[in-house]
């Protein structure tokens, strides 16, 4: 009699329990999943309203872009033209400049009204021209809404075997030709209270590693520059972008400057393995369509150093000293 009391009493324990099994998995499956739902509809509501205050912020605004016949300029001319900005290009070469407007025009890949851009032909090492060239730009359109500091050298050699005068050309295409376009033409946006300054900088604005002094240092006053001027120009309701790209599979590199000033003439490993310039420009637009301040588009590795610089400079010296030797020896070998 005992025995049946138990076993009575064990099933109504089983029951109790698949019934509070069952009762959860209802809740589960009517509330979690719902919850789930809703929140994945509202990130991707988020992301469409971005994206359409993106597209709207692009169409029709006058946008500048130095260094634009080649590697990254080119490509960002090429998906700014196709979001229907007003494009004011800008380089040394006038012809090059004119094949690249060619090529835009008689482009069709866009469903959004397209204009015809205009080119400005100077060299950002000269501070007269930059200066004369500023006024031209404003001329095109009558103002200037973001400006786009692309143009730029980049540099291979040892410091002790560098002259002064290398380091002041690279200093002068990287650094003080943006700087003094940007005032050139900062008068005019604080005018209107509108305006966007994008510096392209690199990965290397923030960490230097070896027989890269003079891009480095370009690239990090660049970075410090710009910050000063985003904090500055927030009064203004102008915004400030830099931009900091790894390796990217440009001409760059090729065209870079040594230690006695001639031409490199070479495509690194790290460039020729780099991102295509095409995916780095679609960064860039989203970046600039979304107003960011401050963005890294390098891989994981490039990315990871900034912090090691910070969070451990002693380790991180010591895997550039590592780095420094090893080039060397492949150098010298």
């Amino acid at each position: 009699m005992f025995c049946q009391v138990l076993k009575e009493s064990q099933k109504c324990t089983r029951r109790k329990s698949l019934l509070k099994v069952r009762a959860m998995d209802f809740i589960t499956s009517t509330a979690i999943l719902p919850l789930l739902f809703g929140c994945v509809g509202i990130f991707s509501l988020f992301r469409l309203l971005q994206w359409m205050r993106m597209k709207t912020y692009l169409r029709n605004v006058v946008v500048v872009i130095t260094g634009a016949t080649s590697g990254l300029g080119k490509e960002c001319a090429k998906v700014f033209y196709s979001a229907g900005s007003k494009l004011v290009l800008c380089g040394r070469n006038a012809e090059a400049l004119e094949e690249l407007t060619r090529e835009l025009t008689t482009s069709r890949a866009t469903k959004v009204q397209t204009h015809k851009p205009y080119t400005v032909t100077f060299d950002l090492t000269d501070p007269g021209a930059i200066v004369a060239a500023a006024a031209e730009i404003l001329q095109c359109f009558g103002y200037v809404d973001i400006l786009i500091n692309n143009a730029g050298i980049s540099y291979r050699g040892t410091i002790k075997d560098t002259t002064v005068d290398v380091d002041k050309r690279v200093m002068e295409t990287n650094y003080f030709g943006p700087v003094a376009l940007t005032k050139a033409l900062l008068p005019s946006m604080i005018k209107r209270r509108r305006g966007h300054v994008v510096a392209i900088s690199s990965i290397q604005g923030k960490i230097s590693i070896p027989f890269r002094s003079a891009y480095a240092a370009s690239k990090h006053a660049t970075q410090a520059f710009f910050d000063c001027l985003r904090a500055e120009m927030e009064q203004y309701e102008i915004e400030v972008t830099v931009i900091s790209p790894g390796y990217i599979h440009t001409n760059l590199s090729l065209n870079a400057t040594t230690a006695d000033g001639s031409r490199y003439g070479a495509t690194d490993k790290t460039t020729a393995q780099g991102r295509n310039p095409a995916e780095v420009a679609q960064d860039v637009l989203a970046a600039v369509g979304r107003k960011e301040k401050d963005v890294i588009l390098a891989d994981l590795l490039p990315s990871l150093a900034i912090y090691l610089r910070t969070l451990a400079p002693g380790l991180f010296f010591s895997l550039m000293a590592s780095r420094a030797r090893k080039e060397r020896k492949s150098k010298n070998s």
